[in-house]
């Protein structure tokens, strides 16, 4: 096997094509907690996950990555969180990435031939592949969660401007990854623990941490088992409950849901032994966050979410986006008259209301996995439910993150699922349960 990082430190890295350019603005798509940015590759346009926690710019093969690109190279195995084997891949060479003003040539491109990931459904809009160091190493970025704005600035010649609301924090670059030191207290008659923390912008979950990566980090009493996602190395689950603080810096937050990974779902990501886990979207989301490699610096500055609580889906299902559906709506009504007669109490005076209808393509989602024990499952949902209707109102006008904020929203709340199974429809209740 060719070592993968030898080929991408030849690559230059984006740059300003208007040289007379500061800096580049661009608007992002925030879903699921998660950063989704357009980019062309070769002229192709494409969705991207910007994730911090990738030193290496991955296609999926369920998407356009046959098109970018007819230069292939080697074959490679790649690995990561999950308890599934090391997937295989083949690089694409000398790929042309261009974002608004700013462009990088002779790009590597690993295509994952078998796709486990379905991003796309899991997001509800297409997601062609993952971008980290290729884009952030030669840029110093300004994320704007509220705006959901992405600001490129040009290192030479930007200056940070005094703020005495922000703190800047050092970065630690191990394997073309960011690392920042923070602490966290497990309960209220514990110590405060050190940890060194991956900065993971894609990452949704507020802290994910390395079970026993420190003999004093250790799951508390109260937790339950938790789907937490897909990673490079199949399917993540954890024990999901809750810190007494997380401190970075001078930021305090109380109470933060966490979730413990096991040895076996975090092996590959323990080979780097500083680090206990990482720090997610829904920690980062509460900052006006400015992120620079060359400098190996990391800036916070809280916004109006830094108080906000932290929830998380208490009804033990997960929801996916499953394509269209075709779907008869009514558009208008218009009124008709018919008769000529003067007499106002004559039969044939009489006004017909007629409504018309349009076709329509519209989302559809079905249940992906049903967490054993959870409301959900005792209820009686079960996986590849379609899902129709959720408290009475047709799902097909709500998007995917909408659906999953109705199961965050409060202890013992009642939720009402009309779902099809197979030729039959079924409306299933339950009540959405605080564990932690």
């Amino acid at each position: 096997m060719t070592v993968i990082s030898s080929m991408i430190g030849q690559q230059r890295g984006f740059h300003f094509i208007n040289k007379e350019k500061k800096y580049v603005d661009l608007d992002f798509q925030l879903i699921n907690n998660i950063i989704v940015i357009p980019i062309e590759i070769n002229k192709k346009k494409l969705n991207f996950i910007l994730d911090t926690g990738v030193n290496k710019t991955i296609v999926f093969s369920s998407s356009k990555a046959d098109t970018i690109s007819s230069d292939i190279d080697q074959k490679f195995k790649l690995s990561g969180l999950g308890k599934g084997l090391p997937i295989e891949a083949i690089v694409l060479k000398n790929n042309i990435f261009k974002i608004k003003n700013l462009i990088s040539r002779n790009n590597n491109v690993f295509v994952v031939l078998k796709d486990n990931f379905d991003f796309s459904s899991k997001m509800g809009i297409t997601i062609h592949g993952v971008i980290g160091f290729d884009l952030l190493k030669n840029l110093i970025l300004r994320i704007n969660f509220k705006s959901k704005k992405i600001r490129f600035y040009k290192p030479a010649t930007f200056k940070y401007k005094e703020c005495k609301k922000c703190e800047t924090f050092a970065l630690t670059i191990f394997q073309k990854k960011p690392y920042i030191a923070a602490s966290i207290v497990l309960n209220q008659n514990s110590k405060k623990i050190p940890v060194n923390m991956l900065l993971d912008s894609g990452g949704s979950d507020a802290i994910w941490l390395f079970e026993h990566s420190r003999k004093d980090i250790t799951t508390p009493e109260v937790y339950f088992t938790d789907f937490l996602g897909v990673g490079l190395s199949g399917t993540i689950y954890g024990k999901r409950s809750r810190l007494f603080s997380l401190t970075i810096g001078r930021f305090l937050f109380k109470n933060p849901t966490v979730s413990f990974l096991d040895s076996i779902s975090s092996k590959k990501a323990r080979q780097y032994n500083e680090r206990n886990g990482s720090i997610g979207n829904d920690i980062l989301k509460r900052f006006k966050v400015w992120i620079d490699y060359p400098n190996k610096k990391l800036t916070l500055h809280k916004n109006g979410s830094f108080t906000t609580g932290f929830n998380y889906n208490m009804s033990g299902i997960e929801v996916v986006y499953d394509g269209k559906i075709l779907v008869k709506e009514a558009s208008r009504n218009s009124a008709e008259s018919f008769g000529n007669t003067p007499d106002p109490n004559s039969a044939r005076n009489s006004v017909s209301i007629i409504t018309n209808y349009v076709y329509k393509f519209k989302p559809s989602f079905k249940i992906n996995e049903v967490l054993k024990g959870s409301p959900a499952d005792i209820a009686g949902v079960l996986k590849d439910d379609v899902l129709m209707k959720i408290n009475g109102k047709t799902v097909y006008n709500y998007k995917l993150e909408d659906i999953i904020a109705s199961f965050q929203e409060e202890d013992q709340k009642i939720i009402r699922l009309t779902v099809l199974r197979g030729v039959n429809i079924l409306t299933i209740n339950f009540k959405l349960k605080k564990i932690i």
